[in-house]
């Protein structure tokens, strides 16, 4: 049985550069359908919804951003309730950028194949983002990343993440072993749950990080959305 008690330090499948992109990107099509239907998506406006300050004009840089949904939704989201939105994506795999420039590169959304640390912006963005990025980290590398956010961001930011629970774990090793076509996927879902977080763990790093006035909120299915707001 897993420990739940503490983050997983075993590394996925998808973190293995050796793995064809071609599986790859049947593993980015099925997460996204995930997303969509165990509240992902909803998860990830909602941090937006929070940081938008009665703007009709944002910007907004995921880091992390693998094959381009989340920015999608977002950009759908936008054009919706009338807000122009300057999107950008940076992630450091050339495949997933190639494919997601492919796919959603005509709604005007920018990919950047980068470390997000390197300069690649003209300009903050007013809002930074990721969603089911961060557990893929050691937690020193997180302080440093939440840092890097706030500096570097001219509202905040916010983060998408899922909860280390049993049930969460039970759950989506039941759900991909019996839907799932993907071997990565059938491995990843349920061992991203064990390098999930607690709510502890989110306030102790947003602690180190010194941003103690971060939020984190519980929200279905398992997930965790931190919110910070500059000043």
């Amino acid at each position: 049985m897993p420990d739940f008690s503490k983050r997983s330090n075993e590394s996925e499948l998808l973190d293995d550069p050796s793995i064809p992109f071609e599986h790859i990107k049947q593993t980015m099509r099925e997460l996204d359908t995930i997303n969509a239907w165990l509240g992902g998506h909803r998860t990830t406006l909602a941090g937006l919804k929070t940081l938008l300050r009665n703007t009709k004009k944002v910007s907004i840089c995921e880091i992390g951003c693998g094959g381009g949904n989340n920015l999608m939704i977002i950009h759908n989201w936008c054009h919706k309730n009338g807000i122009e939105a300057a999107l950008t994506g940076i992630d450091m795999n050339p495949h997933a950028i190639s494919y997601a420039t492919a796919q959603y590169g005509a709604l005007g959304i920018q990919f950047i194949c980068s470390d997000y640390r390197a300069d690649v912006l003209d300009r903050k963005p007013d809002i930074f983002f990721n969603s089911l990025f961060c557990h893929h980290f050691e937690n020193n590398e997180l302080v440093d990343m939440l840092r890097w956010m706030s500096v570097n961001s001219r509202t905040g930011f916010f983060i998408n993440d899922l909860h280390r629970h049993p049930l969460a774990y039970y759950s989506i090793k039941l759900l991909t072993g019996l839907f799932s076509r993907s071997y990565m996927v059938k491995n990843d879902a349920a061992l991203s749950v064990l390098r999930g977080f607690t709510k502890d763990e989110w306030t102790t790093l947003s602690e180190r990080a010194g941003l103690s006035t971060a939020s984190v909120r519980w929200r279905w299915a398992f997930r965790h959305l931190m919110v910070y707001k500059n000043g």
